[in-house]
């Protein structure tokens, strides 16, 4: 697959005013954080109000969502944007403890795990705000794993971008494609084989801020009614019906039907 001249092609602007840490290893090893109040809250406090799940959801505006995250995307990219357009909300709607996850953090899930072409990192970063907002399975939780689960095989099933951003950067037309797949490397070469446009291209750029935005939509809507108790989950398991992790469409990759990139002269 062809390469880009830089990784990520710009230096994101992370903006440290956001960040409500005072160190930047981590939020547990530092020992102290800042509070919106302006004090210092100690590890174990910060730790016991982190894992109490689940944590105090309020219901957001899918398409304002949409609309942050497919700007985020442009700062951070795909898993960062994600987790950013909920969880800026959150910091300002419900405060503690969503201001102590600074989401440039998760900058790195940014072309399929740092540049690696695996799991889209859109929907990892959905699976992080699931995960984080309504307990994992080590709490009991059973709807935190199957919603990331639900949102992993909407991604695979779903014409992306489903979502068109108000003020789009690139004007053209944008190509849908399926994927049939959760992977960074096969959703993103499938549209560049439907589409014509190579890696480096602005219409590829455009097309995973929507991306990004897509998904972030389907996570609140599928939050939103899971704040109102209506969520049943269609997520499942894979390893469930193969006894092994695996994905539900192994034959995109292991067998002929693997996506090329177009050659570099079309752009």
């Amino acid at each position: 697959m062809e390469q880009e001249a830089k990784f990520g092609e710009q230096e994101p602007e992370v903006n440290l005013d956001r960040r409500k840490m005072m160190v930047g290893t981590g939020v547990l090893t530092a020992g102290l954080l800042l509070t919106k109040a302006g004090g210092l809250l100690g590890t174990a406090q910060a730790k016991s109000q982190m894992a109490n799940w689940p944590w105090p959801y309020v219901k957001l505006d899918p398409d304002e969502t949409a609309e942050l995250a497919y700007n985020e995307w442009y700062r951070v990219y795909c898993g960062a944007g994600v987790f950013s357009s909920i969880f800026t909300q959150l910091q300002e709607k419900v405060g503690e403890p969503y201001t102590l996850v600074p989401p440039e953090t998760f900058i790195f899930l940014e072309g399929g795990l740092t540049g690696w072409g695996t799991a889209c990192g859109s929907h990892v970063g959905a699976a992080l705000v699931t995960n984080m907002i309504i307990g994992p399975r080590t709490t009991g939780s059973h709807d935190g794993p199957m919603m990331g689960s639900e949102i992993m095989q909407w991604y695979a099933d779903a014409a992306l971008p489903t979502y068109t951003p108000k003020d789009p950067r690139y004007k053209g037309k944008m190509i849908t494609t399926v994927s049939d797949s959760p992977l960074c490397h096969v959703s993103v070469g499938r549209w560049m084989k439907a589409s014509g446009h190579s890696l480096g291209s602005e219409e590829r750029r455009d097309r995973c801020a929507r991306v990004t935005a897509s998904v972030a939509h389907q996570t609140v809507t599928l939050l939103n009614q899971w704040h109102d108790g209506q969520y049943q989950t269609k997520g499942r398991l894979p390893s469930a019906s193969y006894g092994i992790t695996a994905q539900h469409n192994c034959t995109s990759c292991h067998g002929s039907d693997v996506p090329s990139p177009p050659m570099a002269a079309k752009k």
